[in-house]
This record gives C-alpha cells, structure tokens and sequence, in this order.
C-alpha cells in the first residue's frame, strides 16, 4: 500500500511543486492539500494521512499549533515539518509539539522522498544541517534539562546505544559501531522508546542529551 502524503503549506506553488514530485514516486500518493494550520488538522483527522508534510509558518493557526493537535489526537499520522534555517524557534515549538522530522526546503528531491519514506515506516529523520542547531537550541530552552534525564533501568548497553543515537548514528551505524547485528541495534532502540517514554527517534536524541549522554554544540 502506498504512503498517503497531506501537504500543508500556505503557498500554492511549493504545494503544486511538491505534489508533482511525490505523485512522481510509484510508492507515494497526495491525498489532500491545506493551506493553513487550521485546515491541516481538519483534513488529518478527515483523511488520515500517513504522513503530513507540515510547513511551520502559515497565518492564523500555525504549523507548531497543527502539529500539536494532529500529534494529540492519537492517531498513527506522523508529521515531517518543512523548516529553514532561520526557523530555528519555530523547529524547536514543533519538536516539542510531537513532529517525527524535519526538512530543510532547499533539501535535494530524493532526500525529500526518502523522508517522508523514513517517517511513514515509523522511524525519524532530522536533516543534517538542522541537527546540531535544533539540539543546541531545545536544551537552552524551559524544560526537562541537559543532565536532568533519569535513566532509571536502562541498562549499560542500552545506554551506549543512546549515546550513539544522540550522535546521530543509524541503527546500521550503531550495529557496526557496537559490532552487533542491525537486528539488535534496532530491538535496543525499540526497548529505550518504551523505557524512555520517546515517541520516535527524534525523542531519542533529545533523551540522550537531557541525560547528559550527548553535550550541545557549542
């Protein structure tokens, strides 16, 4: 079954773009467009997409707010917000929001479809020129603190396997970093999400540096 994609931008032509490219791709389909925060979350609830492609900055209802009220529903839809680089605040309010990824807009059109690909199997993805900032920015910010994360029950290996995860590492990184199989890369990160109470990977990454595991970069 093929990835349903809701596009939620308040430009005409970057949604008329991105239908064109994702319609393209033989394994994705658009099944809506919103042209505002407020009629994204109308059409998540309606439509149930797999996957929303969620700008942050559209008037009235804005993408954080869309994101969070598409995020508290409960439903399996996962939101990849569309971000640049002088968005940085905005990333972090949709970090906080419950986003599963996020997209630089200049981003080449392959990555573009191998993300949304990487969030609709329930995985996350940060583009790398967003990472570094995204993470300095969050734990400068109110609430749960660098150093402040309780591990409580993690074990020694799972712990190396966060650390690693707070670096940005893949599963397969990991696997041939720990010289174990992706198999087991993986079923760590799946037992640290329920420890960790972590909606996805992008949680992860923000657990690894509230533990203290992973330093901001300076």
């Amino acid at each position: 079954m093929n990835v349903r994609v809701l596009l939620a931008d308040d430009q005409p032509l970057v949604r008329a773009g991105l239908r064109v490219l994702i319609t393209d791709a033989p394994d994705l389909d658009v099944v809506g467009e919103a042209g505002s925060g407020a009629e994204a979350i109308r059409l998540a609830r309606d439509l149930a997409p797999d996957v929303v492609l969620m700008d942050l900055r559209m008037p009235g209802t804005d993408g954080i707010q869309a994101t969070r009220a598409i995020t508290a529903h409960g439903g399996p839809t996962r939101v990849l917000v569309l971000t640049t680089f002088d968005d940085d605040e905005h990333v972090h309010g949709a970090l906080r929001a419950g986003a599963s990824g996020f997209l630089v807009k200049d981003m080449a059109l392959d990555d573009i479809l191998g993300a949304i690909r990487v969030v609709a199997a329930g995985d996350a993805l940060i583009a790398p020129g967003v990472t570094r900032r995204l993470i300095a920015e969050f734990v400068r910010r109110p609430g749960p603190v660098a150093g402040r994360r309780s591990l409580e029950g993690v074990t020694d290996r799972e712990r190396e396997v966060l650390t690693l995860v707070g670096r940005g590492m893949s599963n397969a990184e990991i696997a041939a970093h720990l010289m174990i199989s992706v198999a087991t890369a993986k079923a760590h990160v799946a037992r640290l999400f329920t420890k960790l109470g972590a909606r996805d990977r992008v949680h992860l990454v923000i657990a690894a540096y509230e533990a203290g595991l992973v330093s901001p970069p300076r």
